[in-house]
C-alpha cells in the first residue's frame, strides 16, 4: 500500500467507526496494517497527518502496531 492508500485507509476506519469505538478502530488499524506501515517510505506520523484525523491518534496507530506482535484480528 502507498503512503496516501494507508492515510486514507486510516480515514475511512476512524470515520466509520461505531460511536464510542473509534480509539479502538485506530488500534486495529495498527495492527492490521503494521507491517505496511513499518516498510513505508513515509513516517506513521506523516500518514495520520495526511488523513486528515487528529494528530493525537499518531500514539494509538503505534499502540496498535505494537499489539500486532501479539494479537490476530478477528471479524465481528
Amino acid at each position: 500500500m502507498t503512503p496516501q492508500e494507508l492515510a486514507n485507509e486510516l480515514s475511512r476506519m476512524y470515520r466509520n467507526a461505531p460511536r464510542g469505538d473509534t480509539v479502538a478502530m485506530i488500534h486495529l488499524f495498527g495492527i492490521i496494517y503494521a507491517d505496511q506501515l513499518r516498510d513505508s517510505e513515509e513516517s506513521t506520523q506523516r500518514i495520520v497527518e495526511r488523513s486528515d484525523i487528529p494528530d493525537s491518534y499518531y500514539a494509538e496507530v503505534n499502540k496498535g502496531m505494537n499489539l500486532a506482535r501479539f494479537v490476530v484480528p478477528r471479524s465481528g
